[in-house]
């Protein structure tokens, strides 16, 4: 397919999962109305949920999941040498998602906990960044099919992507959506990254911050925004270390 009778790239694409649920992985191979054209712009060689013959040889490699076994460690950098370019798409894997609030306990704590008398090959959860290098990171829970097509674009074409710098409040205001706060619920949309077009508010919830900080957030208007809306501190706190893409305000690591 020919845009102003160039011929684009069509790069050869591998998935690949850890610790996860694999929600993301099926965001790919929805949105039926672009998937034709989807699947046109890239060549899938590896990716277990959709294709039966895998390739080692690939240029992308779009990895989900957080990082919480020795043996992962090993497979992610073996991918990571393998892939010209390696994002990291979904919450788990941008920032440990709800795997890291198992860092709260000691290893053997979490263990016991979840396999009682059988304990597992386990460690603090890490997200893919901490382990390897990330050129493009694509936060969600689940990513944006539509934001991801976006960044596929700009990968094909080699030109820079732009994130949203405006947080998911500015989103709300867009899709005229009845700020949660007004209707008596704790919110993330003031000082979350927007790009997903705030579904959650929209569908009747507040905003839990699965993509992150925002750029430049005003963290102490914010936190009296909830102390006048009746929520303590710990309160918010909790909601922010709930993904894991607050660490650098909860101190979850």
């Amino acid at each position: 397919m020919k845009y102003l009778s160039i011929e684009p790239a069509r790069p050869k694409v591998a998935v690949f999962d850890f610790t996860d649920c694999e929600g993301c992985e099926l965001q790919l191979i929805n949105k039926e109305e672009t998937l034709v054209d989807f699947l046109k712009a890239i060549e899938v060689v590896n990716f277990r949920e959709a294709i039966s013959n895998p390739s080692e040889d690939y240029d992308i490699a779009f990895v989900e999941g957080s990082i919480s076994r020795a043996d992962e460690i090993d497979r992610l950098l073996t991918i990571r040498k393998k892939a010209k370019v390696l994002v990291a798409f979904g919450t788990c894997a941008c920032f440990g998602g709800v795997h890291k609030l198992k860092n709260v306990h000691t290893t053997y704590e979490a263990n016991k906990e979840v396999y009682g008398d059988m304990p597992k090959d386990t460690m603090p959860v890490r997200s893919v960044g901490e382990i390897v290098q990330v050129d493009f990171s694509i936060p969600g829970c689940p990513v944006s099919k539509a934001e991801i097509e976006r960044i596929v674009q700009h990968l094909i074409w080699d030109v820079t992507y732009q994130y949203p710098v405006y947080p998911v409040c500015f989103e709300c205001r867009q899709r005229f959506t009845i700020c949660r706060f007004d209707l008596g619920e704790l919110c993330l949309g003031p000082v979350s990254a927007a790009g997903c077009n705030a579904p959650c508010p929209a569908g009747g919830m507040g905003c839990w911050g699965c993509r992150g900080v925002a750029e430049a957030p005003n963290f102490v208007e914010y936190f009296e925004l909830c102390k006048r809306h009746g929520y303590s501190k710990e309160e918010v706190l909790e909601r922010m270390n709930f993904f894991g893409g607050f660490a650098e305000v909860t101190g979850v690591k």
